[in-house]
């Protein structure tokens, strides 16, 4: 492992948090030292109060901030004389612990400090880092760890036995430290949990980190242990219609919507094929803060009423009441394993279903490595439930507020690299879903960085391409609930006397063949929806209200209005609602290009700016208007409501 501190980029942090900050990022940028929000770093810094009253105080990672991306703000400022006064109490519940490090506090707008505040506040020196490094767990999670690690550390390290975090782990820390430490100590090894350095500036705390890491790396490379893939490995044939049956049954368990995604690649289906499975990954989690991420163990195969019953250890005589709808998404497991496809990752959000998946990335390499090792032994079932079930852990679920509308749904837009269809993915993004947007311009691929999102070049009406784009979405977040009809094009203006044969197919064909494609290739996955399969088709005031020169245009939407009020007839059974939005004269489409607004606006003898509010209300129709409204009739206000055809056009005297 090697540092990466670089002089030029840490001329740019000033002060003590200012490093603290470049060098707790250093640590975020290596997923082998800590993932997605796990790990912590501190600087104590002596500063004058509001009476000119110098104090020191402990800057510590707050709750919901990542090391590879935090700012000065995600360090809460707490008094460290009153931490100290803490830690001398005989005990401490962790719910009042928490209270008196908030209300200690200089800054209310702070995150909450981390749960080892008061560890960190026990140590002497000026800055303290700690990570759940790969390596180290690696050696803890063996039968012989913590002999293992003495060997590996000497008296550079103080070994601690697992202890959950908290007030009794910080005491018991602080005590260990006086009676180990000697001048050579840099560091601490918490067994089944991680390893923290320490120093004086935050460059030696940080690269003390990468030293003490580095030597676990070499202790298993020496064992030949470090470098380790799996044996097994047949190339698997993934069936999506299958991964979103069993992202409906993992749905159902929880009682809420779930993303699931699926890795198939060579490691995830080796390890999935190693004879191995069925053992080693029932063991327990690399590491217990893991535990809240991935939920008890993997899933082996795709029998969810097997998994219950044998595989997830952690029921038995620690169970959950089956019946509490607290602990009921609790029931569902994260990760599914299975040799056909290899690894799948549920969440609630598109972003928890890439985490449980890189989290365990992390996994198999610990497990491996610990095998190799000599046997992977992960801690006993009791301590894992005792994090999981966590006073602290729970009142953080309950804090945690009404999920999004559309958390853990999918939502498939066509046309959506513009207009209406780009609009429509940002408005599903805001509540919530994962969103596949499809569009025929290259610059879907990049309309959002993000896990909940994916953007994909498709023709849609070629059928090979359709049937690629929605098993990539399947795979990627495990299903289709909501579709919205978007795509279609506006050929330029032709009395019928005029229209080529050529322009009016390819208008049936965008406008009308695509679309029905497109149906009746998600209908399976609709049908699947663990609320409900919906649809939305993006119709035209035309189709009530046809104009002349658009008959080519006109014709091939009223065929498609026809054919979703048919749809919402077929598809009622299957508990599938489907609903059309009737728009008219949104300019901020790809439809409405200056040459053809202004031969609308010649053709009925009107400016352009008059004709862009040429309706009832005498207002502009935007794509965000539509867009708003056809996530809307996807939402509970609309769930009792199919076949309907609801303009969005200002109000029209000829529709009216």
């Amino acid at each position: 492992m090697q540092s990466l501190w670089k002089d030029e980029e840490a001329k740019q942090f000033k002060g003590d948090l200012g490093l603290r900050v470049y060098t707790s990022r250093l640590l975020g940028r290596d997923k082998s030292l800590v993932l997605h929000g796990g790990g912590n770093t501190s600087v104590k810094i002596r500063e004058k109060n509001l009476f000119g009253e110098e104090e020191t105080i402990l800057y510590v990672k707050g709750s919901g901030w990542d090391l590879e991306t935090i700012e000065p703000q995600g360090f809460s400022p707490v008094r460290l004389a009153h931490v100290l006064r803490l830690a001398e109490l005989p005990s401490l519940s962790d719910p009042e612990m928490v209270n008196q490090l908030v209300t200690n506090m200089l800054k209310a707008s702070a995150p909450a400090p981390s749960i080892e505040t008061i560890l960190h506040g026990l140590m002497p020196q000026k800055f303290v880092d700690h990570t759940h490094a790969d390596a180290v767990l690696s050696v803890t999670n063996t039968k012989d760890g913590e002999k293992r690690i003495r060997e590996i550390y000497g008296k550079r390290c103080v070994v601690i036995p697992y202890l959950i975090p908290g007030f009794d782990l910080a005491q018991f820390c602080a005590k260990a430290f006086r009676a180990q430490g000697t001048p050579d100590t840099i560091g601490m090894v918490l067994l089944n949990h991680g390893i923290f350095s320490f120093g004086d500036t935050a460059r030696e705390s940080y690269e003390r980190m990468i030293e003490l890491v580095t030597l676990a790396e070499k202790y298993l490379e020496s064992k030949r242990a470090w470098s380790v893939a799996p044996n097994y490995f047949d190339a698997g044939t993934v069936d999506v219609n299958a991964q979103a049956s069993l992202r409906r049954k993992l749905s159902d368990t929880a009682a809420t919507p779930l993303i699931l995604r699926t890795v198939t690649n060579e490691r995830t289906l080796g390890f999935a094929q190693d004879p191995r499975a069925a053992t080693i990954t029932q063991r327990g989690p690399a590491t217990p803060d893991h535990v809240i991420r991935t939920k008890r163990t993997p899933m082996l195969g795709t029998d969810l009423d097997r998994y219950v019953g044998e595989y997830n250890v952690y029921f038995g005589e620690h169970a959950p009441k089956a019946k509490d709808p607290k602990t009921m998404l609790d029931a569902a497991p994260r990760v599914v394993l299975d040799p056909g496809f290899g690894l799948a990752a549920a969440g609630r959000t598109a972003k928890d279903a890439a985490i449980v998946d890189e989290i365990y990335d992390h996994t198999i390499d610990v497990i491996l490595r610990a095998e190799a090792l000599g046997g992977f032994q992960a801690l006993p079932a009791k301590d894992i439930f005792d994090v999981e079930y966590w006073d602290l852990e729970q009142a953080k679920l309950k804090k945690g507020g009404k999920p999004a509308a559309f958390a853990g749904e999918v939502t498939l837009v066509t046309g959506a690299a513009s207009g209406i269809g780009k609009a429509s993915v940002a408005a599903f993004l805001a509540r919530g879903a994962a969103v596949v947007g499809v569009d025929l311009n290259a610059r879907i691929e990049s309309l959002h960085s993000r896990p909940d999102f994916l953007g994909l070049r498709c023709d849609v009406t070629d059928e090979a391409q359709v049937k690629s784009a929605i098993g990539r979405a399947v795979l990627a977040f495990g299903g289709i609930d909501m579709l919205i009809l978007n795509a279609g094009m506006f050929p330029a203006t032709r009395k019928i006397a005029d229209l080529p044969t050529e322009e009016w197919r390819k208008s049936m064909s965008v406008n009308l063949d695509a679309n029905l494609l497109l149906m009746r290739l998600c209908h399976p996955f609709l049908k699947l929806a663990p609320r409900g399969g919906r649809a939305v088709v993006i119709g035209s005031k035309n189709v009530p209200a046809p104009g002349p020169g658009a008959s080519a245009y006109s014709a091939s939407k009223a065929a498609l209005n026809q054919l979703a009020r048919v749809a919402a007839l077929e598809w009622g059974a299957d508990g599938i609602r489907i609903n059309t939005l009737h728009p008219n004269a949104v300019f901020d489409t790809g439809l409405w290009t200056d040459e053809v607004l202004a031969q609308r606006a010649k053709q009925y003898g009107m400016t352009v700016e008059a004709y862009k509010t040429n309706n009832v209300l005498r207002t502009e129709v935007t794509s965000r208007d539509v867009a708003e409204l056809a996530a809307e009739m996807c939402g509970p206000l609309f769930a009792k409501t199919t076949g309907a055809q609801v303009p969005v056009d200002g109000g029209n005297e000829r529709v009216i």
